[in-house]
């Protein structure tokens, strides 16, 4: 796995207070998001379509640093957008790890380079490099030539330095087995911590949406990879249980409490990739969001997404409450024939609500979707 151990151990730890507390639920990542300007448009990507006056804002460091203190998340992923174009990144990064928070700075590496010098290196912190690919597919991924090149070589710049750096990787439609197998191998030759896989969620406001996996074939595929990955050391930034729910073995419920979202609106309702709604407090999106209506079986948005955000946590937990479940994917690995776990019924799921472009329009005008004339992020 492509998890240090110490981070292992303290996410350990903090899930076992929470267990004995008897707190049902409770955050793992905080997903930050100081920005959504981007310098890049990709096709799959439903973050960057807002007008200016949404691009234009920022997250100060004072209320990046609340919101890390208001979740209490042993871990840290800033996104965005492009974080690297925050003027005060390097405040916000330094702030959190101060407060020994695991922080993944998420990036498409095109200014990396030049801001290796804000970032020190050490144990609490790490790059976490977009990768959809190899060349031809990465740089059709995120719409512009040369990217590729590019992410490669901040990686090797970056590991110069002594900066842990992983890859964060999308897959989409498209990809067979021995070309993500090929490209897993070829990240794993660039020396990087960790690779985070995930099949590609269908943003509501995503401009391409003719290439996102369904979950036949994110199980299919994943089946395939795995096959291909015996005896080869890839470093998957994930749990065992993860990774065999991504095949098909396990059946799983999301728990989006687990990777909850504060970006420049506010807590964003209910998860990072589906956003209706603000609450103005993470005890308020805790507390007063209807989880129940939300997640695969309960709402028709929801029915494909098999995402590391949304499960994760849930395999975590259920790792942490059994532990002798990943026995045999640690001893043999994920499990690559035979019969598939049952799926969740999709009968019952309520209809999708396209409430995404009323959002968006009361924040423009300076609404809250919270209810409030009040601005969730101070800005």
């Amino acid at each position: 796995m492509g998890v240090a151990l110490s981070q292992q151990l303290r996410i350990g730890a903090y899930i076992l207070k929470q267990r004995l507390a008897g707190v049902r639920r409770y955050p793992l990542v905080l997903m930050l998001e100081p920005l959504f300007r981007c310098n890049l448009a990709c096709a799959g990507c439903g973050k960057i379509d807002y007008p200016d006056s949404i691009l234009d804002r920022r997250m100060s460091v004072a209320e990046a640093v609340g919101a890390v203190e208001e979740c209490g998340a042993p871990v840290v992923s800033i996104a965005g957008g492009e974080p690297l174009i925050h003027r005060e990144i390097d405040r916000i990064v330094d702030a959190i790890v101060a407060r020994r928070r695991y922080v993944y700075l998420c990036t498409n590496a095109l200014l990396l380079e030049k801001k290796l010098d804000l970032f020190e290196p050490g144990p609490f912190f790490s790059f976490s490099i977009h990768l959809d690919g190899p060349r031809a597919v990465h740089d059709r991924s995120v719409c512009r030539a040369g990217v590729h090149d590019v992410a490669v070589a901040a990686i090797g710049a970056a590991r110069a330095r002594g900066f842990r750096v992983s890859v964060n990787c999308t897959l989409f439609d498209g990809m067979g087995s021995g070309e993500v197998a090929d490209f897993f191998d070829s990240v794993a030759t660039l020396g990087v911590d960790g690779i985070t896989v995930s099949p590609g969620y269908a943003y509501e406001r995503a401009p391409d949406q003719q290439h996102f996996l369904n979950r036949r074939k994110t199980k299919a595929l994943f089946r395939a990879v795995f096959a291909r990955g015996r005896g080869r050391r890839w470093p998957l930034n994930h749990s065992a249980l993860y990774l065999e729910f991504l095949a098909g073995n396990r059946t799983y419920r999301c728990t989006p409490w687990g990777n909850p979202t504060r970006n420049v609106f506010g807590w964003q309702r209910p998860c990072y990739l589906l956003g209706e709604g603000y609450a103005p407090s993470f005890r308020a999106l805790m507390e007063e969001t209807d989880w129940d209506s939300y997640g695969t079986g309960n709402y028709e948005k929801c029915a494909d997404c098999m995402a590391h955000c949304g499960y994760e946590a849930t395999a975590v937990e259920d790792l942490a409450a059994h532990p002798w479940k990943a026995l045999p994917a640690a001893l043999f690995g994920v499990r690559t024939e035979g019969k598939m776990a049952p799926e969740i019924p999709l009968a019952g799921a309520r209809p999708a609500e396209y409430v995404s472009a009323g959002l968006v329009g009361e924040r423009s005008r300076g609404q809250s979707p919270t209810g409030s004339s009040a601005n969730p992020s101070g800005q």
